[in-house]
């Protein structure tokens, strides 16, 4: 009997991803997606999929979630600040329910990161190791999806700002890491940690050459201090705090936090991660 896998997070970006690649080697009746709104799951729902109701907030709601289930997929909670407390919720619910593997996606090198998001995924990390569940860790490098909304604006003003500096940056698609995470799912493995990143690393300047290239139209790419940055960031209309997260990201990106050249991804998947070039020429498809 194949073991009961539930993905967290199973409507978004990557949860989506996870499921598909899932049901391509597991059976459906065997895989449930765990929701805040179980009405975005129709389409899971129709191929046959269990949607439980799950909010890493409400604790209330994760035992029932977990009832029954062998393997979870933790992906990490989109609301920074708030992670950590919601990531335990899930990890003692997984205990009190006997969870026989807990995947969780995390950060490249997240114990050495210069980037201040590896704080929560390393208090996660730690909380997962010393609950005594059997554990997966997916340390996942930035997406090549990152920087989407970016390539309109680059585009039309011919220039692409950061600051990365001559960092380079080993992304890979959503589709790279969601298959990474099936295997973990599926693989019958002792506790293990996996540093995964893209083959091909870039730099900033890189990948607007990229974009020129792929568009047929001039980009360069403008590099900036970390501060200025963040202003350019809050004066197009992000929130400050976003803003700053997304400059110390870039800063951290110049130190190295989002390189390795181990090809640990993609020896996983089996197959090579999704090219640069590729990417963006798909991105502008729409």
């Amino acid at each position: 009997m194949s073991p009961r896998i539930l993905v967290t997070a199973a409507t978004g970006q990557l949860g989506r991803l996870v499921v598909q690649a899932l049901l391509a080697t597991v059976p459906a009746a065997s895989i449930v997606a765990a929701v805040r709104s179980p009405d975005k799951a129709a389409d899971l729902a129709a191929l046959g999929v269990e949607v439980r109701a799950a909010d890493y907030s409400k604790p209330e709601t994760l035992g029932p979630a977990l009832a029954g289930i062998d393997r979870v997929l933790l992906i990490s909670s989109s609301e920074i600040g708030q992670r950590t407390t919601q990531h335990a919720n899930v990890i003692d619910a997984a205990v009190k329910a006997g969870v026989k593997r807990l995947v969780y996606t995390s950060i490249l090198h997240a114990d050495t990161s210069p980037l201040g998001l590896a704080a929560e995924h390393v208090a996660t990390e730690k909380r997962i190791v010393a609950s005594g569940l059997p554990y997966v860790l997916l340390r996942n490098s930035w997406y090549l999806e990152n920087y989407n909304a970016n390539i309109q604006p680059a585009i039309a003003h011919g220039a692409v700002f950061g600051a990365a500096g001559d960092g380079r940056i080993a992304a890979a698609s959503r589709a790279d890491y969601a298959d990474a995470a099936a295997k973990a799912l599926t693989l019958d493995a002792p506790a293990s940690l996996y540093e995964l990143a893209g083959d091909e690393a870039f730099t900033m300047a890189e990948w607007a050459a990229a974009l020129a290239e792929v568009s047929g139209k001039p980009v360069v790419y403008q590099n900036m201090p970390q501060a200025d940055y963040a202003a350019l960031l809050v004066q197009i209309g992000l929130p400050a705090p976003f803003a700053d997260l997304l400059a110390d990201s870039d800063v951290g990106a110049s130190k190295g936090g989002l390189f390795d050249d181990s090809r640990t991804l993609s020896r996983l998947i089996g197959r090579p991660t999704t090219t640069l070039k590729s990417a963006l020429a798909a991105a502008l498809k729409g």
